[in-house]
């Protein structure tokens, strides 16, 4: 039994290492499209802030994936690994094709479908679910809204500037939008690994009598998706910052201040939510400023698509 909880947690971390590797798209995207950094540079830059955030916040979205979805009461060794590997191969292959997929709903879809075909409906916290599955629907919108919001807010407090000086101005901005963006996409995506980790840790009887997060699943998660970041995820990095719609230092610093913003909050709630759908919210709502036909519509409904079949093939597949 200790060498099947040695491999999980190996898993477990590897997935953190995918989820860095596919999000780093939506951390530098922006930054790299607007040529403020280099693709190196960028993901330098957000590996640096996704590890930074280990020491800026709490643990409550490990929380809510360690026991505000499945009974941790019917939770086994064997169920946690379905999970992982049905969301690791689903991750990959998107990664790979090009695709930004949500990595945090392939997960909770992979948790769901193994907790389901061990225990049945039983095993379910509906209002974990309930509350994950409005995100679902709510993260993609709250960003496509803010970053119209604050799109037209910088549009009305430079229009008597030169484009010029904007331009200076907001190449400089944009260093702290990504650095903000990093440090949300960090604190919100490695404490879902963290959760995983400390569900099985609590349900083979190895956390004592009270569910928390040990010290060292913190700094090992955190370190996992910073490194994940850091490897890139190039063709996904192609796909939201130069094909999703063209974007200036400004439209930039808008789209991840206003993805930073929206993340952060679900993070104080403790909801799970993809940093993949904020940033793709963020980034519409800042092109549809300029018209809405400069938003590639058809990319936008193929990774609609994505999303939206992620979560039903993991749901199908542990079984």
């Amino acid at each position: 039994m200790t060498v099947l909880i040695v491999v999980i947690i190996f898993l477990a971390l590897l997935f953190d290492f995918i989820n860095g590797m596919n999000d780093a798209a939506n951390s530098v995207a922006t930054i790299v499209s607007t040529r403020v950094l280099s693709p190196r540079q960028a993901v330098l830059w957000a590996a640096f802030f996704n590890f930074a955030a280990a020491f800026l916040f709490g643990v409550h979205v490990a929380n809510t994936i360690g026991k505000g979805i499945i009974d941790t009461k019917l939770v086994s060794a064997p169920m946690i690994l379905a999970t992982l590997i049905g969301a690791i191969v689903w991750s990959y292959v998107c990664t790979h094709m090009g695709f930004p997929i949500s990595v945090s709903h392939a997960l909770v879809g992979g948790l769901v479908g193994s907790a389901l075909a061990k225990s049945g409906v039983k095993a379910l916290v509906v209002s974990g679910l309930l509350k994950i599955s409005l995100f679902i629907v709510l993260a993609p919108l709250i960003g496509l809204v803010l970053g119209y919001i604050f799109m037209l807010l910088v549009m009305w407090i430079c229009r008597n500037r030169s484009p010029q000086v904007v331009d200076r101005w907001f190449r400089r901005l944009q260093l702290v939008s990504a650095a903000l963006y990093s440090i949300g996409h960090g604190t919100n995506d490695a404490q879902k690994t963290m959760g995983i980790i400390t569900m099985l840790l609590f349900s083979t009887g190895r956390l004592g009598a009270t569910f928390h997060v040990p010290f060292w699943v913190i700094i090992s998660c955190y370190l996992a998706i910073a490194l994940g970041t850091l490897s890139g995820g190039w063709k996904v990095i192609e796909t939201l910052g130069m094909k999703m719609t063209k974007l200036k230092p400004v439209h930039g610093f808008s789209a991840e201040t206003a993805a930073a913003s929206s993340i952060l909050f679900s993070t104080f709630l403790g909801v799970p939510v993809s940093t993949t759908h904020t940033i793709t919210g963020a980034i519409i709502g800042v092109g549809a400023t300029t018209r809405l036909s400069a938003i590639r519509w058809g990319l936008a409904m193929r990774i609609v698509w994505a999303w939206i079949f992620t979560i039903v093939s993991l749901l199908r597949l542990p079984g």
